[in-house]
């Protein structure tokens, strides 16, 4: 039952995540520039240029802000991950519950006890 609901709450993050995918490359886009802006206000320049890279930065950090589908997005994608996290999790779980109850290995161990 917990494989249905994995697989149900992955598909409606996949579906979100893949609706916003636009957004998401743009919330980049903007980080990019952001990076960009702050790297070059840093260098010592003309005062003319050090104005244009901080008008670049603000102007792409509230672009970056605003785009709330991006949010959204960036959400699904680490509901994505949890999920196959999750996933990965329980079949484990189910094998090591299956070698603890298996009469071999459990003969097994008797075996090695009284051999020694």
């Amino acid at each position: 039952m917990k494989k249905v609901m994995l697989f149900c709450v992955g598909g409606l993050a996949a579906i979100i995540a893949a609706a916003s995918l636009g957004p998401v490359i743009a919330l980049v886009i903007c980080a990019g520039i952001m990076y960009v802006a702050w790297t070059q206000f840093q260098k010592p320049s003309s005062k003319l240029l050090k104005a244009f890279w901080g008008m670049a930065g603000i102007i792409a950090f509230f672009t970056a802000v605003g785009n709330v589908p991006a949010l959204l997005g960036v959400g699904a994608l680490a509901v994505l991950y949890l999920v196959y996290k999750k996933w990965n999790e329980d079949d484990e779980e189910l094998v090591k519950v299956q070698e603890e109850n298996d009469p071999f290995i459990n003969f097994e161990k008797e075996w090695k006890q009284l051999t020694k």
